[in-house]
């Protein structure tokens, strides 16, 4: 071979394995997967469980970082959700500054944390408070929702072109400099916005938005929804303004995460201000054209880049909790929590959540940079406070990467103690209870869970060596995983509960025992490591979790 064809030949499969590199480094970007209607959240190939601790709104400088990290560690999260703000990147416009992403990104790399960064910018809870002051004091360039009456609320309008096209300038320019920093995908996840929508008013009534309201409804929406071309309320009817309101959010927020991934492709999430869902009451008393409950088809349909629609719960009550759980894990939308109170009681619907096959879970508010946001989380920043998550993140963290694909390839399980009791009043109530009222309550201490040829009984508040009916723990804090290995055999784990497993109807005339039920934990690459055999009185009355870490595999039979 001539020196030339040499040349040649090496050139090429350089430039190849140059494409090829190229390639698997693209593959290997977080990406969201979804197969036979089950989610996950790929990171560096593998499924990825967040569980996640939210910084305080103001914690988005270098300066606070030190009061933020420190709890990330005692609560056992291996992910910080932490906010990026507008008017922090782009003070002046055109000028940015991306030196704080610069050293968040150093700083969870040093701490071993992975990052979801929420865009702060046009909308954070409503208002554009994070927005430049070029911006936000701007109202004839970036106007505000008009109401019925002519005045303004402080809400920027999602109609006009120009509030679009100066947020996502800046937001495209924060994905340019992450794809040149970040070679390591740190940050694993981008929020786009916060909690959008508006309160005070259903839809800006705007001479523009008049316009818009009374033309046809867009033909990107006829054609996604298989709807006909007629008007908003012709299409609509009574629920016509917040549907236009919610349409045209979702397209603002679609424009951005579809620009801000032709450059850098990461998953992208919008995160919701949650009208309860049981009594709702009127749109802008809750934060009308946000993803709520009652749009979320028109959500996916009008923002098909947005890869997640992810809720913040602040109910503290499971009837309600739950529900929303229910609402958001859907075959086309993979459950997050994105944000969560901080008080004990939300600690539990860790196991809630990841019982509705959730790929993460993140309480806001946990640093200790000095702000609470009691009456909706907890009354302290302080230790005690933090303590709930830890323990139950503690329980789950070292085996994360198991559970992720148990989730994603595997039929699972997950419940929370469901009564709402706390403290001295559950207490004082015990001791006024009759037996008869008594026993009735024991029956919501206790759920039973089809896991196909067997049943799972889950319950709360029992002494381990006997089988005394379940009083429910005198502060609400119990909660179970299980995960089927196949259909007689099954991971369990847990906390302040015991898990009885009992045959189906499938089964309930053939003989039936526990054959075997190991202790054990899982090593870095998943593997199950044998510690020690459970029989005997850990046996006899179920199997009993308090607050120590036990893993079990557990194998029943007929005979």
């Amino acid at each position: 071979m001539t020196s030339d064809n040499f040349k040649k030949y090496l050139g090429f499969w350089i430039g190849l394995s140059i494409l090829l590199l190229g390639s698997i480094a693209q593959a290997a970007l977080p990406e969201f997967v979804t197969e036979n209607n089950r989610h996950a959240l790929m990171v560096d190939g593998k499924p990825y469980l967040i569980l996640g601790a939210q910084a305080n709104n103001s914690s988005n400088y270098t300066a606070a970082l030190k009061e933020v990290w420190p709890v990330v560690k005692q609560v056992h999260a291996n992910t910080l959700e932490i906010n990026v703000a507008w008017e922090q990147v782009e003070p002046e416009e055109g000028k940015f500054d991306f030196s704080y992403i610069d050293e968040l990104i150093k700083q969870a790399r040093d701490n071993d944390v992975r990052v979801v960064l929420l865009w702060f910018a046009t909308w954070k809870n409503n208002a554009p408070h994070y927005a430049p002051d070029w911006v936000k004091l701007d109202d004839a360039r970036f106007p505000r929702v008009h109401k019925k009456d002519g005045s303004t609320v402080n809400s920027l309008s999602p109609i006009h072109q120009s509030t679009l096209d100066a947020d996502k300038k800046a937001f495209v320019e924060m994905m340019k400099h992450l794809k040149k920093v970040d070679k390591r995908q740190t940050v694993i996840l981008v929020q786009v916005q916060n909690e959008v929508g508006t309160y005070g008013e259903v839809r800006d009534f705007s001479p523009a938005a008049e316009k818009l309201f009374k033309a046809t409804i867009p033909d990107q929406l006829q054609q996604s929804m298989n709807l006909p071309a007629k008007s908003w309320v012709e299409s609509f009817a009574a629920d016509a303004d917040e549907y236009f309101h919610a349409y045209h959010i979702a397209r603002f927020c679609n424009e951005m995460a579809e620009a801000g991934k032709a450059v850098y492709n990461l998953p992208m999430n919008v995160n919701v201000a949650l009208r309860n869902p049981f009594n709702p009451g009127k749109p802008g008393q809750y934060s009308s054209g946000g993803p709520t409950d009652n749009v979320l088809d028109l959500w996916k349909a009008a923002a098909p880049s947005i890869d997640m629609i992810s809720p913040d719960i602040y109910f503290r009550d499971y009837r309600t909790v739950t529900r929303v759980l229910d609402l958001y894990a859907r075959d086309d939308n993979p459950l997050f929590v994105a944000e969560i109170g901080n008080d004990q009681p939300f600690a539990r619907y860790v196991f809630e959540t990841l019982g509705h096959q959730g790929i993460g879970f993140a309480p806001f508010g946990l640093d200790k940079t000095g702000y609470t946001n009691y009456p909706l989380g907890a009354k302290n920043y302080d230790d005690a406070t933090f303590e709930p998550f830890a323990e139950v993140y503690g329980l789950i963290a070292p085996w994360a990467h198991v559970w992720a694909k148990m989730s994603f390839e595997s039929e699972t399980w997950g419940v929370a103690e469901p009564r709402d009791t706390f403290g001295e009043s559950k207490q004082i109530w015990n001791a006024a209870a009759s037996e008869k009222e008594k026993e009735e309550e024991s029956k919501t201490y206790t759920q039973v869970l089809d896991l196909g040829r067997w049943n799972a009984e889950v319950t709360y508040g029992r002494p381990m060596f006997w089988i005394a009916p379940p009083e429910g723990n005198d502060i609400a804090k119990g909660g179970a995983l299980i995960a089927k290995l196949d259909e007689n055999e099954f991971f369990v784990t847990a906390l302040h509960s015991r898990v009885t497993f009992v045959p189906s109807d499938e089964i309930e005339n053939e003989r039936t025992m526990t054959v075997r039920v190991e202790e054990g934990h899982f090593d870095k690459k998943g593997n199950w490591v044998f510690e020690r055999v459970w029989n005997g009185d850990q046996t006899d009355w179920g199997l009993n979790f308090d607050g120590k870490y036990h893993l079990l595999k557990v194998k029943m039979a007929t005979y």
